[in-house]
């Protein structure tokens, strides 16, 4: 039996490595397959190495220029000499809360007295002089503000979000505090990227209208669908401008100007955002433009004017007796307050009776203006 055997191994080498491999698998085994994979694995491992360096310094680019892909500041004026026709026009400089200079122009109406206010936002590369020029077909008999964001044309800083936001509102308070404005009759007019800023400040402020140029959704769905599908930018992306979150917040009455070329802002985008809505906007497209001509067109600008003149017409128009009379009251209640302070600190009698006297007087005068206010 044993010659038999050394006979069977002699005939066929291979069958002694046979009966090693069944009783020990995980030694020979491995060595033939290691011989004809090792090489493919260490190519194809080696490829996916440099596949995700290659992608996360991309992402780490995206992160890091961010700003510089949200925000084109454009320095150079498109104006050079902006005058309105149908405005006193004057160069505006104001400081924001951190000091940054920002600058852009005022417009009023010939006309004295106090008018509807518009609030114009530009969009990702402008630069608003363009703006006084066409004020008086876009906004006539309005006074209107046009700043340029934190380092476009010559206002000074870096543009962001957070930052544009607080310069936005603080903008809207300078506006509706002027003395050429009627406080109750303040617009906002938003296009493209401006549209995500009109948003917010009309979802924080008494705005009376809302004018979008090409709207969005929010600017993460915008990078996600169009640039960066295989990045998270949702993590990553600091400068948002998420209008829908706002959305449901907006109680006034908003147009929606789309173009009929859109290549910026795809329709899908526009339509999510108009869905997002508590109620149905004037939703227009106009005929012959695309993303960048829409608001030079006289189309546009005749839509804007009619859409804001409408809802101003809505809204009681202030005089100059509500305000004197408003006033009136507010002096008054202040010398009330100020009187019964005195007399809970003197306790005196003489000290009291004045004090009655100052609030009766100031309840007389409050009574006057709410009558003067109720007027037509």
């Amino acid at each position: 039996m044993a010659e038999q055997h050394a006979a069977q191994v002699q005939e066929n080498p291979g069958a002694a490595d046979d009966g090693a491999m069944a009783a020990a698998p995980g030694t020979t085994a491995a060595t033939p397959a290691r011989r004809i994979a090792g090489p493919d694995g260490r190519l194809i491992a080696g490829a996916a190495g440099v596949a995700s360096f290659l992608w996360a310094g991309f992402a780490a680019v995206v992160f890091a220029r961010q700003t510089h892909l949200v925000f084109n500041p454009v320095r150079e004026p498109e104006v050079q000499r902006p005058r309105s026709a149908g405005h006193r026009t004057r160069r505006v400089v104001l400081r924001a809360a951190d000091g940054t200079r920002l600058c852009g122009w005022l417009m009023t109406p010939h006309a004295p007295g106090s008018h509807p206010g518009v609030l114009y936002f530009g969009g990702r590369s402008e630069e608003v002089s363009w703006v006084a020029r066409d004020a008086s077909r876009m906004f006539p008999g309005m006074t209107v503000l046009a700043m340029n964001y934190r380092g476009y044309g010559e206002s000074s800083g870096v543009p962001g979000e957070a930052a544009i936001m607080q310069d936005a509102s603080m903008l809207w308070d300078w506006l509706a505090a002027h003395h050429r404005v009627d406080a109750r009759r303040v617009a906002v007019v938003g296009r493209s990227l401006g549209s995500g800023v009109a948003v917010q400040v009309a979802a924080q402020r008494p705005v009376a209208s809302l004018a979008l140029i090409t709207p969005y959704d929010s600017l993460v769905s915008l990078a996600r669908r169009r640039f960066f599908r295989t990045i998270p930018v949702a993590w990553m992306l600091r400068h948002r401008f998420e209008s829908v979150k706002f959305a449901a917040r907006l109680q006034t009455r908003i147009l929606v100007l789309r173009a009929e070329q859109d290549d910026v802002v795809p329709p899908a985008h526009t339509d999510r955002f108009v869905a997002s809505l508590p109620s149905q906007p004037l939703d227009q497209t106009i005929a012959g433009s695309d993303h960048c001509t829409i608001p030079y067109l006289e189309a546009a600008q005749q839509a804007i004017a009619g859409f804001l003149h409408a809802g101003f017409q809505r809204l009681p128009e202030s005089s100059p007796a509500v305000e004197e009379a408003t006033a009136v009251a507010a002096i008054s209640a202040v010398a009330s307050a100020s009187a019964a302070a005195v007399a809970a600190a003197d306790g005196s009698a003489p000290a009291v009776a004045g004090a009655r006297l100052v609030a009766e007087a100031a309840a007389l005068a409050t009574m006057a203006a709410a009558q003067v206010a109720d007027q037509p």
